[in-house]
């Protein structure tokens, strides 16, 4: 379509307005999601290129796996994006599927190809896309040697052992020490002990295969290692429980080989196979993958050439080998693997035969929609709300279900016609309303030429960032816009619009998002009125408060919400730690439950938000005349009494406003929602709308489907915004 490629066109020369053209020297991007250490190491041995290649900077970005996976998606679409991006091999199928990557088979010969291991390579389609250079990418047991003399060779010996080193060390009814932890929560470290149990995640033809004997008895194994044998902390994601491995609070760990430049220097460990499940007498089966780069579809030319050489460059054998040499990573380079230190290596030899047991990662696209399907599931099953039987069943429908709406392309239906009829006649009216007004503009124009040129920047950074975006999302809102339809969308009509109002998910989600906006905007009010009043009136010390209540809302909510969800862990948490020693109550399932989630989602939001509400509040109190109050106090009236009658209604003009900012602001708010409750957990049920459309975009790629859903949320935030200013009259002093 002749539209779109204009549309790409805007978008590209707005990125690359963005970049500064001044330097001589030609940069690449290499967007990437390596573990500390090994970025370390990525930045020497980028210097010793640029040390060679005097005219190449090369900027790395680090990014969290699934933020990489959309911003990426975002920025190749636009045009831009990194020229090199690193990361799992099970990337390759979406991006394939969308054309943001090029096929290396086209750009490099087989000699190439042909110094890597099999496993390093990998192709979707006929194609290849992806150079590794590290194989793994896999689980295994970690153990600390000064706690562990001999690691399980069995799931028996595992609970055993399991007891043996989980220990309330100083008596104060606490668990001081977890024989075993690891991110048990999350599908990915599931996985393994579902092949244990002698079932996969997918058959031959990629279809789901969840609703299986070995899927339900998986279900209930990791469940009884928390709540029978308790050898497993009650709540335990991924950075808990690399703390308390390094720590020594916990004796072994199942975690990957990305983890060992972390512990390198800092424990004694070892490395073994998951224990075989005893019951099956099979090995669990963790997930064996590579880590390697692609190539943006939207580098070509001279730049093209200068990307190839540096891939090249970083997955030689010269470099592989350094990161072996810093953080033990498994070569994928044949000239690396035949080098002695390889061979020498006691760790690699032991990841080795961790391999020998796992089953090669899956890069269909439809992974996404199994993982998210599993997810669920799973995570009700820990949580108390589901049976293994029926988790395991659902999760088997939910995941068919996924993958057909994810693979499902839509053709124009009979609304089509009223859609074309609607832009025909909004063309008409702007036509109008540019003759009615054309003669004005221009000499409007003639007049203050100058007046034009100076807004006329801002103007071109408004459209960019603002008008044009806005008016793309509702164009492709009206699209079959999704992973199959990436690069060649055609127009469908109300399609979506009357998906998402004929889903009763929906509607649980809006009432949701109404109690959570709601509840947290009353909060914000009370708390931020209540302590401007006080410190206004009565408290000492009124600049250092102010700056002491002012700091929730200063911090970064990336950084409080991550705290907040710290100090909710259940037994490890300060907010157990105060119910229990303070109040004398037990502790709570804040991160486990759906409601306690919730209830933590709001309370980490009433934190982060008073504040604002507080200085707003306190500003308007300041511009209260205090003659008010004396002639009040004259009049005999109380506290409360100068409270209602002078300061809430003074207050009014200045706390509407913010009001409504306050509320579209909380309706948006995804940060919070999606780090306290890790994405929606437990059981995708703490999702408000936003965090939802987030969910439908980047989890199943059905960008028609939220860009509908998103243009729905703004309609109900501008009906709520106009309805509040009228109900007001915060704005009848303009009229």
């Amino acid at each position: 379509m002749i539209f779109k490629k204009i549309i790409y066109a805007i978008l590209g020369v707005f990125f690359i307005s963005c970049f500064d053209g001044s330097t001589e020297k030609s940069t690449i991007n290499i967007w990437h999601q390596m573990h500390y250490e090994n970025r370390k190491v990525l930045r020497e041995v980028c210097n010793w290129y640029e040390d060679e290649n005097p005219g190449i900077q090369i900027n790395l970005t680090y990014r969290e796996t699934e933020e990489l996976r959309s911003n990426y998606q975002s920025s190749a679409m636009g045009g831009s994006g990194p020229e090199l991006i690193y990361g799992p091999s099970d990337q390759v199928g979406p991006f394939a599927a969308m054309g943001i990557i090029q096929p290396l088979d086209t750009l490099f010969t087989d000699d190439f190809f042909n110094t890597f291991v099999d496993n390093a390579i990998i192709s979707y389609q006929g194609h290849k896309w992806m150079v590794g250079d590290v194989v793994g990418n896999h689980l295994m047991l970690l153990y600390n040697k000064n706690l562990v003399t001999s690691p399980p060779q069995n799931t028996d010996e595992l609970i055993a052992m399991g007891k043996e080193y989980t220990l309330d060390v100083d008596g104060d009814g606490k668990i001081d020490r977890y024989g075993l932890v690891w991110n048990f929560t999350e599908p990915f470290f599931y996985a393994p002990w579902l092949g244990g149990f002698g079932g996969w995640l997918l058959d031959y033809e990629n279809q789901p295969t969840l609703n299986t004997e070995a899927n339900r008895k998986g279900f209930a194994f990791i469940k009884s290692l928390r709540d029978e044998h308790k050898i497993i902390p009650q709540e335990c994601d991924y950075e808990i429980a690399n703390a308390m491995f390094l720590s020594g609070e916990a004796a072994m760990i199942i975690n990957g080989d990305w983890s060992w430049g972390n512990y390198k220097g800092k424990v004694d460990f070892g490395i073994a196979r998951i224990p075989m499940v005893s019951e099956t007498g099979l090995w669990p089966t963790p997930i064996v993958g590579t880590k390697g780069y692609s190539i943006n579809t939207n580098v070509q030319g001279r730049e093209l050439e200068e990307v190839n050489r540096l891939l090249q460059f970083l997955t030689s054998a010269k470099v592989q080998l350094y990161f072996t040499e810093k953080v033990n990573s498994q070569p994928s380079s044949k000239a690396a693997l035949k080098d002695e230190r390889i061979a020498e290596n006691e760790i690699l030899k032991a990841s080795a035969r961790v391999v020998e047991a796992g089953r090669p990662m899956a890069v269909v696209p439809e992974m996404r929609a199994i993982w998210d399907a599993l997810r669920t599931q799973y995570q009700a099953v820990l949580g108390g709300s589901a049976t293994p039987e029926n988790a395991a069943s659902l999760a088997q429908k939910n995941a068919l279900k996924q993958i057909q709406l994810m693979n499902e392309v839509q053709t124009p239906g009979n609304s089509i016609w009223i859609f074309r009829l609607g832009m025909f006649l909004l063309g008409g009216i702007i036509l109008l309303l540019i003759i009615k007004n054309g003669k004005d503009i221009a000499e409007s124009f003639r007049e203050n030429k100058t007046a034009y040129l100076f807004i006329a920047p801002a103007f071109v950074m408004v459209f960019a960032i603002i008008i044009f975006p806005f008016f793309y999302n509702i164009l492709i809102s009206f699209s079959n816009f999704s992973l199959n339809t990436f690069r060649d969308w055609q127009i469908i009509g109300f399609h979506h619009y009357v998906e998402v109002f004929t889903d009763l998910h929906f509607y649980t989600i809006l009432i949701k998002t109404g109690i959570w906006t709601f509840t947290n905007l009353f909060f914000h009010l009370g708390i931020g009125i209540l302590l401007a009043v006080l410190i206004n009136r009565t408290l000492p010390a009124k600049p250092l408060l102010r700056t002491a209540l002012i700091i929730p809302w200063a911090v970064p909510q990336y950084i409080s919400a991550l705290t907040w969800r710290g100090m909710f862990n259940q037994e490890y948490g300060s907010v157990n730690m105060i119910l229990e020693k303070f109040l004398f109550m037990e502790g709570l399932q804040w991160l486990s439950s759906p409601t306690e989630t919730f209830i933590a989602c709001i309370l980490t939001n009433v934190w982060l938000g008073f504040p604002f509400m507080m200085i707003v509040a306190l500003g308007g109190l300041q511009s209260i005349p205090t003659e008010l109050y004396e002639a009040a106090e004259v009049d005999g009236a109380s506290r409360w009494q100068q409270f209602k009658c002078i300061t809430l209604p003074m207050l009014m003009p200045v706390m509407i406003p913010a009001m409504i900012l306050g509320m579209i602001w909380t309706f948006n708010n995804i940060n919070v929602v999606w780090l306290v409750s890790n994405g929606g957990e437990p059981s995708d049920q703490t999702h408000i709308l936003v965090s939802f459309v987030y969910k439908a975009a980047f989890n199943l790629y059905r960008y028609g489907y939220a860009a509908a859903l998103s243009m729905i949320i703004f309609c109900i935030l501008l009906v709520m915004g106009i309805y509040s200013i009228r109900q007001s009259n915060s704005t009848e002093s303009v009229y």
